[in-house]
């Protein structure tokens, strides 16, 4: 080997090198696995309620198997239809989904072996002809040691949750004095008024605030006020909307004037980010209720205009088509106030996130946030976090070991200072709650 100070060490052994505790690359996946499966999570979008929300909060077996995916599925996989379905009571419903699904079927789906994964995390027959067991399990948990558990196998610290200030029950819940478990965050949702306005005006008007159909000054003064007296309650972390695949900015709408004349505003006044999910099609099949939604392909020009027009607004951003993904990668690289994250709804399936979570890191390093589960019910937090955080390593290992062919070699805290970042502390810093 040359003497030269330009003829450098070869990398592998220099990563193989003990100086400085760096790790060779047979190491890394034990060593990326350990870190990530280690990390505590900041689950940034969920459907969860916290106890206090008491019926709103979902979960055991009857709740795991009439999840919309599952629904779905079901009509796909045997002759039982919408109208079959619907007719029966919730346990009967789980009774047919766990019969067609799991014993006269093969639980293939990423849907279906969640179920598998949640089962089995708490010992329970995974071939079992019926669910008496399971009921019955279920039945004997202490719904706060339930969380306490579900938590803890999930390796999840915080949850952030989906509240509508228009829901009636929501409503009444939040104007009660007892402390909500700190775990669980408030988001402020706010499709009922920019995607319903016809209906959402008059839901505030019947709180006592002065607005009507038209957006006049008087009325957008008024929703303004409606939007601080829930922030005040709430204390949300972030506003938030779901919006279709036809959405633009600015856009001649009642929609669109909300986002600039109330949004945007609010936002800046109370220092909260805005998050959109972008680009679902609402019942394409309505015949099957919540499971009937699709998706369509998005314009990401409407997220760069609304990040180069408020540049003091910073953005949560998701996509729920496939193709949109490199768009919003790539609008990410010229916006500091966009935060990409997540792999939404039909996008959480392991390979697609797998091939997302590569494209991210490969584009924006460590500065973005990988997954959110979306649950919609408690234990779903168990598989939802175990299927992500094994994508999530091996992603993280497969960068580490192109890092180390290159020539750089790491060292455990730098895996675990980016875990962290990706799992929990790019959301934090997002939202204020860590500097």
């Amino acid at each position: 080997m040359s003497d030269s100070v330009c003829d450098k060490t070869n990398p592998v052994a220099l990563a193989e090198s003990p100086n400085g505790g760096f790790l060779n690359a047979s190491e890394l996946p034990m060593a990326v696995g350990q870190i990530v499966g280690a990390q505590p999570v900041f689950d940034l979008h969920t459907h969860l309620f916290a106890p206090r929300f008491g019926a709103l909060n979902l979960w055991g077996i009857d709740e795991l198997l009439n999840y919309h995916y599952l629904i779905a599925e079901l009509f796909r996989s045997s002759g039982a239809g919408p109208e079959k379905y619907f007719s029966l009571d919730k346990s009967a419903q789980a009774d047919l989904i766990w019969e067609e699904l799991f014993v006269r079927s093969t639980p293939l789906s990423e849907a279906t072996r969640g179920v598998i994964a949640v089962l089995s995390a708490f010992n329970l027959d995974t071939r079992a002809p019926d669910l008496r067991e399971a009921r019955a399990f279920f039945a004997e948990c202490d719904p706060q040691e339930h969380i306490e558990t579900v938590f803890r196998l999930a390796g999840v610290s915080d949850v952030v949750m989906t509240n509508d200030p228009l829901d009636p029950v929501e409503s009444q819940i939040w104007e009660r004095s007892d402390a909500l478990d700190p775990r669980f965050h408030a988001a402020l949702r706010t499709d009922g008024i920019l995607n319903q306005w016809d209906s959402g005006w008059m839901a505030i008007a019947s709180k006592g605030f002065d607005v009507d159909g038209d957006l006049t000054e008087s009325t957008v003064a008024g929703v303004r006020r409606f939007f601080d007296s829930v922030i005040e309650r709430m204390r949300p972390l972030y506003l938030a909307v779901s919006l279709p695949d036809t959405f633009d900015f600015p856009e001649d709408s009642a929609r669109g004037r909300l986002i600039k004349q109330v949004i945007l505003p609010v936002c800046r006044a109370h220092n909260l980010p805005f998050a959109m999910m972008i680009g679902v099609r609402r019942a394409v099949n309505p015949a099957i209720g919540l499971a009937g939604d699709g998706l369509g392909r998005s314009d990401m020009g409407a997220v760069n205009r609304l990040c180069a027009e408020n540049p003091d607004v910073r953005f949560l951003v998701t996509m729920l088509s496939r193709e949109n993904q490199h768009e919003l990668c790539v609008s990410a690289r010229k916006f500091s106030n966009l935060l990409p994250f997540g792999c939404w709804w039909f996008l959480n399936n392991p390979s697609i996130i797998e091939e997302i979570t590569r494209e991210r890191i490969e584009l924006l390093g460590a500065t973005f946030v990988p997954q959110h589960s979306d649950a919609r019910i408690l234990e779903q937090l168990i598989y939802k976090w175990k299927h992500s955080r094994r994508i999530i390593a091996n992603a993280l290992t497969e960068a580490f070991e192109n890092l180390i062919a290159d020539g750089r070699p790491v060292t455990r805290d730098e895996i675990a200072r980016d875990a962290e970042r990706l799992l929990s502390g790019n959301f934090k810093n997002w939202v204020g709650l860590q500097n």
